[in-house]
């Protein structure tokens, strides 16, 4: 490490990656290139291009990643249904892979001996990032200040800011009492009285939701295209996959769609209490699976079902660019190619529910056969009788060896 001459760094413009900047310079003795993403946090990123320059850096890297955040990382992700520990929509999760992506590329743009961020040693994005960076080159040095640093508050941040003239907010206690993440496919809250995992989530905490209960009286239908198992359309415009998302984020905001408080197993051993805002997110979530209903094969589907676990467990514990993940990934993305229709919903204070769906090209349901009337010989129902018998024959010698009174 002390031969370290070039660090690229995930730069916010905040205080704490502004501290890192400052730090990194002074123990390493290196150059500091600053890369800051647009995901779609809903925040300017241009400034911290003067923040950056104010103190020093050469080489600066801003760039507008959302479309292929959606693109080549949502979506996919999507495909799969996938959801961590029945509830949690991976929104952090899935934004890392692609920063640990241009880190490490822009490393070797500027001729970088090592990368840095600016996650605690105590939560799971230090390890989604590194285990990022070093599958994509495994020689890379990465320099985590929060493990080696004894900074270890706000307020101490603060005193070194303004020890050494780093220009950044000094205001005390104007700061939301959060933590905070935000990309175009959630926010999340985590800290302060959520740290009591049986204190409510304070009303104005809230940001891109409406309170279910004050949203509109009236439900809005919305139709979602699909071709290939990614969304294509809403109402039959034709939209970007950033734009789409986007679009569908302030629809399921004005709604109440999307809130989650959720207790979560974090990979490095702890349990810990966040809030989440997933309001696009959570109308895709729905119409996916209700498009598959229409378009997948039984087994097929049951599959994905007992696939996706482990699927969202690799994404949430930093493993997407590992070979099991894309082996997975590589089977989810050959389920749907039939995965193509329209879906239609309703977004009603708080809930999402489908209204039909149609496949023009590969829908499996056959309505002569699964009709309650006259079906005219399309389906003998007598059939069944030796369907169930067969299937019974391993329960009835079980019951016959072990007695009726095993039978509870």
């Amino acid at each position: 490490m002390n031969k370290i001459k070039k660090v690229v760094l995930a730069y916010s413009g905040g205080l704490d990656t502004s501290v890192i900047l400052k730090w990194l310079a002074e123990t390493y003795g290196c150059e500091v290139v600053t890369f800051t993403a647009d995901i779609g946090q809903g925040e300017e990123v241009e400034p911290a291009r003067a923040k950056a320059e104010a103190m020093g850096v050469k080489e600066i890297y801003i760039e507008d990643l959302r479309e292929e955040f959606v693109r080549n990382y949502v979506f996919p992700m999507f495909r799969a249904n996938a959801l961590y520990e029945g509830e949690y929509l991976l929104g952090t999760s899935i934004a890392r892979p692609l920063i640990a992506k241009r880190l490490v590329e822009i490393a070797n743009e500027t001729g970088g001996d090592a990368i840095s961020h600016g996650a605690t040693g105590k939560g799971n994005d230090q390890v989604r990032f590194e285990l990022g960076a070093y599958a994509l080159n495994p020689d890379i040095k990465i320099i985590a200040p929060w493990r080696q640093w004894d900074l270890s508050s706000r307020k101490t941040l603060l005193d070194y800011a303004e020890q050494h003239a780093i220009p950044v907010e000094m205001k005390r206690g104007s700061k939301s009492p959060y933590s905070m993440d935000a990309n175009l496919l959630h926010i999340s809250y985590e800290g302060d009285i959520l740290e009591d995992p049986w204190a409510e989530p304070e009303a104005d905490m809230w940001r891109w939701t409406t309170d279910p209960q004050t949203a509109p009286d009236t439900p809005q239908v919305i139709e979602i295209g699909y071709e290939q198992g990614d969304p294509v359309t809403v109402d039959g415009e034709v939209l970007t996959p950033a734009s789409l998302l986007e679009k569908l984020n302030t629809l399921g905001g004005k709604h109440g769609i999307g809130r989650a408080d959720i207790v979560e197993n974090r990979y490095v051993g702890m349990k810990s209490r966040g809030c989440y805002e997933t309001p696009g997110g959570t109308i895709l979530l729905k119409a996916h699976r209700a498009m598959e209903s229409l378009t997948l094969d039984r087994e097929a589907a049951h599959l994905k079902d007992e696939l996706m676990p482990r699927y969202a467990s690799l994404i949430y514990n930093g493993y997407w660019w590992s070979p099991e993940r894309k082996m997975l990934q590589a089977l989810i993305d050959a389920s749907q190619g039939v995965v193509n229709g329209v879906v239609r919903l309703s977004l009603f204070k708080g809930s999402v529910s489908v209204l039909g769906r149609r496949s023009e090209t590969h829908s499996l349901f056959d309505e002569s056969i699964a009709t309650f009337e006259d079906d005219a010989g399309a389906y003998d129902q007598k059939d069944a009788a030796g369907f169930i018998k067969l299937n019974a024959l391993r329960l009835r010698i079980g019951y016959s060896n072990k007695g009726p009174e095993s039978s509870d």
